[in-house]
């Protein structure tokens, strides 16, 4: 890897660590609809005048029916769900299960009529996902927390879906374009849903929850899709999709050092058998380069957050 691969490849990984340490920031005052709100709608507008620039707008919306598609589940869904799932977990525990996206998306290639046969190395990468998955939720999480858990789960099919569908149907258009539109759309249909919840703040929120949206729209979303774009150019989508298993390090490592969230020997433990399960399912994606559809489908990477 170059230097400025290198370079991309770290500030991407902490663009996709942090957004559960802003979300955590931003919940403790802010309804979940609304951060959701105001996160997509600053992005937008950060993200749209350089696509309008680049001509990269009409050539998406031609194809509005895959990203109406793409945006509910990358976005709408997606952001949703962890946004209200982080009023109840730790942020760091959020990012944890989230690393569990590889073992969602083996699935989720099944139903799109690509089944592949699996290696023993790859059962072996579910079996240790799973354990890892219950040694988070079950002896690390707490029973009480089982909803939020589900509502990451939703998170986790929906960041593996969304791939799925840009690699099938957008994977010819230009990412920066295909972002801001969706990221537009998703600003605008979450204007009823934050009115319908109450979502409105009353009074001018904390520096601390003004920054974390502004972190959350510029970095995390703006800055992050474009530096992925860049990284994929740089090093190629298979690398790229690495990135996936140093996310979740940094979103435990923020949490601990900003908010003092614990990190207990279940959370070590499930994480590195998560850690190893993703790694043991995606080898095929590097072994078997010869289908072009499975590396499309890495390059968007995740989502974290």
């Amino acid at each position: 890897m170059t230097g400025r691969g290198a370079l991309l490849y770290a500030v991407l990984a902490i663009a996709w660590g942090v957004p559960y340490l802003f979300i955590k920031i931003a919940v403790e005052e802010l309804d979940p609809t609304f951060v959701v709100f105001a996160r997509c709608a600053l992005g937008a507008v950060v993200l749209l005048p350089l696509a309008l620039a680049r001509k990269q707008v009409l050539p998406v919306l031609r194809r509005w029916r895959p990203l109406l598609i793409f945006t509910l589940f990358e976005l709408v869904l997606a952001q949703f769900f962890l946004t209200t799932a982080e009023t109840r977990l730790p942020s760091s525990t959020a990012g944890l299960l989230l690393a569990a996206v590889p073992l969602v998306a083996l699935v989720v290639v099944f139903f799109f009529g690509r089944p592949e046969r699996l290696s023993a190395g790859n059962w072996l990468g579910i079996v240790l996902g799973m354990a890892g998955v219950a040694a988070i939720v079950g002896l690390d999480v707490g029973g009480s927390n089982l909803l939020a858990v589900a509502q990451v789960g939703v998170v986790a099919v929906s960041y593996a879906v969304g791939p799925a569908i840009m690699a099938r149907w957008l994977s010819d258009l230009p990412g920066v374009g295909v972002v801001a539109v969706s990221l537009g759309i998703t600003g605008l249909v979450f204007v009823p849903v934050v009115t319908a919840f109450g979502g409105w703040p009353t009074e001018v929120p904390s520096a601390a929850a003004i920054w974390s949206i502004v972190g959350l729209a510029v970095l995390c979303s703006a800055l992050a899709f474009v530096v992925m774009f860049t990284l994929v150019a740089e090093i190629g989508p298979v690398r790229m999709s690495t990135i996936t298993y140093v996310n979740p390090a940094i979103a435990v490592l923020a949490g601990a050092l900003v908010l003092g969230e614990r990190i207990t020997v279940w959370t070590v433990v499930g994480f590195a058998l998560v850690l190893a399960g993703s790694y043991l399912v995606t080898r095929k994606a590097a072994a078997r380069a010869t289908v072009p559809i499975d590396e499309s489908v890495e390059a968007p990477g995740r989502p974290a957050g």
